[in-house]
């Protein structure tokens, strides 16, 4: 079967242009902003989420942190380091990979 999943995000001052690509939603932040990343999983309570980058998992540091049991995935002072394509999966699910999103850094 399909299943079909959205991103909602949220960029603090220049608003952002979505685009979509093969079903991945583009995202475009601007460097030195802050981005929000919203992981759609569908379960309530949210079960423990896990962020990955280019395919490997994302610690958190002074800049990326993970909010919410791992809904949100808040980015500091964006830069272009922090583009890729970015995806988040319940811990608890056995699929290697949940909805992704792709973010392009300008500025």
């Amino acid at each position: 079967g399909e299943d079909s999943r959205s991103f909602h995000v949220s960029i603090q001052g220049t608003p952002p242009s979505i685009t979509s690509t093969r079903e991945i939603p583009i995202i475009t932040a601007v460097a030195g902003g802050q981005l929000l990343l919203e992981c759609p999983e569908g379960a309530e309570p949210h079960p423990n989420v896990e962020w990955h980058q280019e395919g490997s998992l994302l610690q958190e540091d002074a800049r990326r942190q993970i909010l919410a049991q791992g809904r949100f995935l808040q980015l500091q002072a964006v830069s272009a380091a922090d583009g890729g394509e970015y995806s988040c999966r319940a811990t608890s699910t056995p699929e290697n990979t949940g909805p992704r999103v792709r973010v392009r850094v300008h500025g």
